[in-house]
């Protein structure tokens, strides 16, 4: 293998007890195949892969050859699936290999995901298929485009090697990157034992890495709870703003450092509809778009019984204290959403009238099914060019429904100083063009699958990472689906 300047450091994780974690090398394959790399997202962690060449790129991001400085562990960990605990989980077919200090000071962790069994890996393969390895780097890198926290894409590569699921399946593994892997279920995971003392130790490793400025507080794990609250607060209210439907929020896919994680039978959904579900295991829609920050807020709760014995010495103040941690979280969710939607609607000042404006809009869109993304995108554009309207009311079953509240949003704005054509720039600016409709993230995935054509995928993740922008040619993907692409179920990719 050429030499690279591209070194990594072991995880600070594995500078905890040997519980935490379990050492193990990942499981070479057969035949790797490099599909994608992120040069750009390399260059800012400082991982010198310039010389690599393609092959090298494969077996490096296959964990067939492990870069100077990996360390590799599996981490443990619990969590409610469902509302079903399941005491023993971890990473099951994720193996994380070190981390580096980014261009901006900042330590990211790299972990390899479908690198073969664990400790951890109960009755499964270890392994991943190439659909959602390639989902997941499609999501994270448009979510990534659209400023909202998530996991990084750095690298996707065939296996050579099949995994079998409902049929055989062309085998892959996606390389990522976060700030921490560290869930609420790692927590869940040593306090349903009872071990205390470890509770404290992976409390204090998170405050270092994450939250330092809690280490300060006069009660050190509460800040970490209001931090952790407040960091979901955001990211859920950014979820909501551009439609996003995670679809497995289980307590184990909830990242502390407030990021995107775990992206299974996520999407975007199409027409505006608050019961939207697309995970096929989704049976009662518990995790349907509009229950996402009650399910926010509900695993924040299971953090914060955990932390409960280190919180204070009197147990009736420590549940008081969570308490009001806990439901701050609602308060702070509707402020963040209220703001993404000011910002959607060209609204700088705040008034009193603006949570009824927005959700008025919201109720209009779903009685005429309009798309979520191209009413807010059509809205951005009416507000510089009122002869523009006619595109975004025909997105409405009645265009009269979209009328009426356009003279409710028309009088808003003369509450207004901005000019419209700075207003209109700032709309545009948090109003996606194009998001990565299901359809398209499905006809890039099948190409793969069943030709190994790559090229819609690569045609796509170009589109979605650039969200804002004019397509010009490649205008078709903003489109929602015709009736006959619709794609209603997404699946996880165990």
């Amino acid at each position: 293998m050429p030499k690279t300047g591209a070194i990594v450091h072991p995880s600070s994780y594995a500078s905890l007890p040997q519980q935490f974690y379990t050492r193990l090398q990942p499981t070479p394959v057969a035949k790797p195949r490099l599909i994608q790399f992120n040069r750009a997202l390399a260059a800012q962690l400082g991982l010198d892969l310039d010389a690599a060449d393609a092959d090298t790129l494969a077996a490096i991001f296959a964990g067939n050859v492990l870069l100077p400085g990996a360390d590799p562990i599996a981490t443990a960990y619990a969590g409610h699936q469902f509302g079903h605990f399941v005491p023993q989980l971890g990473d099951g077919r994720a193996i994380l290999l070190g981390e580096v200090r980014d261009l901006a000071g900042l330590s990211r962790e790299i972990q390899l995901k479908g690198s073969g069994r664990t400790p951890y890996s109960r009755n499964g393969d270890g392994r991943a298929a190439l659909g959602p390895v390639l989902r997941e780097y499609l999501l994270s890198e448009a979510m990534h485009a659209m400023a909202i926290p998530a996991t990084r894409a750095l690298a996707a590569v065939l296996t050579g090697e099949s995994v079998v699921r409902e049929q055989r399946l062309p085998g892959a593994i996606l390389t990522r990157v976060a700030a921490s892997h560290v869930r609420v279920g790692t927590f869940q995971f040593f306090a349903s034992r009872g071990d205390i003392e470890a509770t404290r130790r992976l409390a204090d490793y998170v405050i270092a890495r994450l939250y330092p400025d809690a280490r300060s507080s006069e009660i050190p794990y509460l800040a970490l709870l209001q931090a952790v609250a407040e960091r979901q607060a955001l990211l859920i209210a950014s979820w909501m703003n551009v439609g996003f439907i995670h679809g497995v929020m289980n307590t184990d896919n909830m990242a502390l450092s407030g990021e995107t994680i775990d992206f299974g039978p996520c999407a975007f959904m199409d027409s505006y509809d608050p019961a939207t579900v697309y995970s096929s295991i989704d049976s009662y829609g518990r995790y349907a778009y509009a229950n996402q920050p009650r399910i926010a807020q509900w695993n924040l709760a299971r953090f914060a019984e955990t932390l409960l014995p280190i919180f204070a010495a009197s147990s009736e103040r420590a549940l008081e204290l969570a308490s009001e941690a806990v439901a701050a979280f609602s308060i702070r969710y509707e402020e963040h959403w209220l703001a993404g939607m000011r910002r959607k609607l060209g609204l700088a000042k705040a008034e009193l009238g603006d949570r009824e404006l927005a959700q008025d809009l919201l109720a209009v869109m779903h009685a005429n099914q309009a798309d979520f993304t191209l009413t807010f995108h059509g809205i951005a554009e009416a507000a510089q060019d009122q002869q523009t309207e006619p595109v975004v009311r025909g997105l409405f079953a009645d265009p009269a429904a979209f009328d009426g509240w356009a003279l409710k949003w028309r009088a808003r704005l003369l509450l207004e100083t901005t000019l419209p054509e700075a207003r209109a720039e700032a709309m545009r600016a948090v109003n996606p063009m194009v998001i990565p409709r299901n359809h398209r993230v499905e006809q890039a995935i099948n190409a793969a699958v069943e030709r190994e054509d790559f090229s819609p995928f690569a045609e796509l993740l170009t589109v979605v990472t650039r969200p804002y922008e004019q397509l010009n040619a490649l205008a078709a993907y903003a489109n929602p689906p015709q009736p006959d692409e619709r794609v209603l179920e997404t699946f996880c990719g165990t």
